[in-house]
This record gives C-alpha cells, structure tokens and sequence, in this order.
C-alpha cells in the first residue's frame, strides 16, 4: 500500500503572520508532495516494506535493502518529519505548554524559557538543512538537531516537536535571517498536539 500526503490540517494561511500562505502551499504541496511520491518509488518491489508505518519503517532502516536505503531514509524521514510538523502547529498557538508536558520540560531543562533557549540554539546552530528536535528517548526529554531528513525515529527516538530549518520553510519571508524564524515560530505551536505526542511517547505507543 502507497504511503499518501496527509492533508493541512488548517488552510495555508493561518500561520500568519509567524509563517505566510506561499511558504506552507509550497512547502506541503510541492516538498511533502515530493518526499512522499519519491518513497513511493523507492519502495517499488519491495512490498514487506509497503505496508509498514513510516515510524516502523525508519525504526528498522538497517534492514531496507542497501540500494535503496538512502532514498527510505531521505525521503521517508521527509515524510515522517513533516507529517509531525504539521500537526505541531495551529492557528492561535503559542504560549506555554501546561500540564505533564510542562512538568518535565521544567524538571529536565530548569524552566520554559531555557527549553526555548536550548532548542533554537541547536535549531541555529545546525550546520545546512535539518531540524531542532525535542525527543522522548532513554526515559527522558532530549534536546538535539539532525542533518537533512535524517529523523529521530531511526535512532530509536520519538519526536515529541521539530523545528524545520530547511530554508525552503522560511526562506520566502525571513531570507537567511533563521533566527527570527524560530522566534516567530514559537507562536504557531500547537501544545495540546505536542503533550499528546508525550504521552504516547511514555506510553511507548509511537
């Protein structure tokens, strides 16, 4: 079975003023649209492989054959990436996250605003294309980055939120500017979506 491009859950302009129109039509219908068609035909043939989740899928990437593998992790990581980004973000969001999810953001990082801090300074610090990631791994939340598409699932981590830094998901209104980018960013940010990652993330049901 086909692996498909999940729909916008909100229509291309309710990010704004943080994130415009252009940016997330472009962004979803062409380079989600891109990544999910390209896994497609990378995984021609192989049909074990079809009808995984993409998150089993990129957990077990050591065993997609070798000619194929880069394009699965290229490519599948750019789906799986994106599908969560997606559902991260909402009109109206924003502010700080409240219940659990806060809880342990403060138990593991101090307070809010030093979770904010670390994760843009590993969002721009990240050399190129890639992604600032929150993660559920070994127990505990972890602040990292990765290159290209690589995604966390992999390394047998769960993205709990990523930043996208690719410039094509700001590039349009922030130039090179990825600061300021991950500053407005913050006010797009759907926390009951990222608290239900959390919890199924402890509950070991992603």
């Amino acid at each position: 079975m086909a692996f498909t491009l999940p729909p916008l859950p909100y229509p291309n302009n309710a990010l704004e003023p943080s994130i415009d129109a252009l940016t997330m039509e472009i962004h979803h219908d062409r380079h989600h649209k891109a990544y999910v068609d390209n896994l497609n035909k990378a995984l021609e043939g192989h049909a074990e492989f079809q009808n995984k989740s993409i998150e089993q899928l990129l957990r077990e990437i050591t065993r997609v054959p070798e000619n194929v593998r880069q394009a699965v992790v290229n490519n599948g990581g750019g789906h799986a990436n994106h599908t969560m980004f997606w559902e991260i973000m909402k009109k109206g969001g924003g502010g700080p996250p409240t219940g659990p999810l806060a809880d342990e953001i403060a138990k593991t990082f101090t307070d809010f605003n030093a979770f904010k801090t670390q994760l843009k300074q590993a969002a721009v610090s990240r050399f190129g294309s890639g992604w600032g990631w929150l993660v559920y791994a070994g127990g505990k939340l972890q602040i990292l980055s990765s290159a290209n598409q690589d995604s966390p699932y992999m390394h047998n981590q769960v993205p709990i939120l990523g930043i996208d830094v690719w410039e094509h998901a700001y590039y349009l209104k922030y130039q090179n500017k990825r600061p300021d980018y991950i500053d407005a960013w913050w006010n797009t940010v759907n926390w009951d979506a990222v608290a239900k990652r959390f919890s199924e993330a402890k509950a070991g049901k992603v």
